[in-house]
């Protein structure tokens, strides 16, 4: 590929980025930095665990992106009677051809959305492992293929813990980011509820892009350019996270993997085709702080993951 149609293509993406983000900016009013750090997650190939309080917009996020990605949206309300089969599909016997035939589930969607995900018990939420990692899923010891774009978006609620199980350390570290919207401003939150008085905005949202517009743009994120200062830059927070006596885990080399690529997402969102320092700043608490396991002396203060990664960030030397 030439250098001027590299430019046009990452002139493209940031044009096509700027209306997705536009589009949803239509029903989640005022939180432009959640909008694109859930951009970040479709164009990096991954998915997204929205924890928040009930009532701030977190299935409408789900519902907007859909509709801006011209994709398929499919809901799973997670409880603790759900069974794998309700969310991956079920082989079914038709008694006229002999044969079994496979009904698919709704994880056969474009966006879905794992409402609750901590309601439903292990094995249930170990359903969706080989969806989110593999893009597939066996049933019956048949693989079918996932659609593509394919992004999970699972919302839990921190402040309830009677019925719920929590996610276990190998289902979080499938999630690229986890991410909180909160609450709006004053002004924003007037401005919501004047918008639903006498009709919601998602009911009006049309697709920007389809899905193979989608496709395009995660192909031009993975071209982006990373500095070999950058990777060494990544490399030094996540192994300190390793090393650090109030983590007893630190992150996985998956983690490291989405810190590079979300930043990529971050650069072409931004209108660059190169990494800079800050983009791994901005995204390493929502890419990092999830996958780590505070250790039990730290269980008794009141420092968080997500304070002991900002430490680590205060702590190791930006690249120039």
């Amino acid at each position: 590929m030439s250098e001027a149609s590299d430019a046009a293509g990452f002139a493209q993406a940031y044009e096509t980025c700027g209306r997705i983000i536009a589009n949803i900016e239509r029903v989640i009013i005022g939180k432009r930095n959640v909008i694109e750090e859930t951009l970040v997650a479709v164009l990096a190939g991954g998915h997204l665990l929205l924890e928040d309080v009930p009532g701030v917009g977190k299935t409408m996020l789900a519902k907007s992106l859909a509709r801006s990605i011209g994709g398929e949206f499919a809901r799973v309300q997670f409880t603790p009677d759900l069974m794998p089969s309700d969310v991956t599909g079920v082989s079914i016997y038709n008694q006229h051809s002999g044969t079994f035939s496979f009904r698919k589930g709704p994880v056969f969607a474009n966006v879905v959305l794992a409402d609750e995900i901590n309601r439903a018990n292990p094995r249930t939420q170990s359903a969706l492992l080989e969806a989110m990692e593999e893009r597939q899923v066996t049933v019956d010891g048949e693989t079918h293929a996932l659609p593509h774009p394919f992004v999970v978006v699972a919302t839990e609620n921190p402040i309830e813990y009677e019925g719920v199980y929590p996610l276990p350390e190998s289902q979080l570290d499938r999630f690229m980011l986890r991410l909180s919207i909160g609450y709006p401003s004053e002004a924003d939150e007037k401005r919501v509820v004047k918008s639903q008085l006498t009709r919601h905005p998602i009911d009006d949202l049309e697709p920007v892009c389809d899905a193979s517009d989608v496709e395009a743009l995660q192909a031009t994120t993975a071209r982006c350019h990373v500095d070999e200062t950058i990777y060494d830059y990544v490399m030094a927070i996540v192994r300190r996270t390793r090393q650090s006596e109030q983590l007893e885990l630190g992150a996985s080399p998956r983690g490291t993997l989405a810190a590079i690529r979300t930043a990529q997402a971050l650069a072409i969102i931004e209108g660059r085709d190169f990494v800079t320092p800050d983009d791994i700043k901005r995204l390493a608490v929502s890419i990092l702080a999830h996958r780590t396991l505070l250790a039990s002396q730290a269980r008794l203060g009141e420092v968080g993951a997500a304070d002991i990664v900002r430490e680590i960030l205060e702590e190791v030397a930006v690249p120039v």
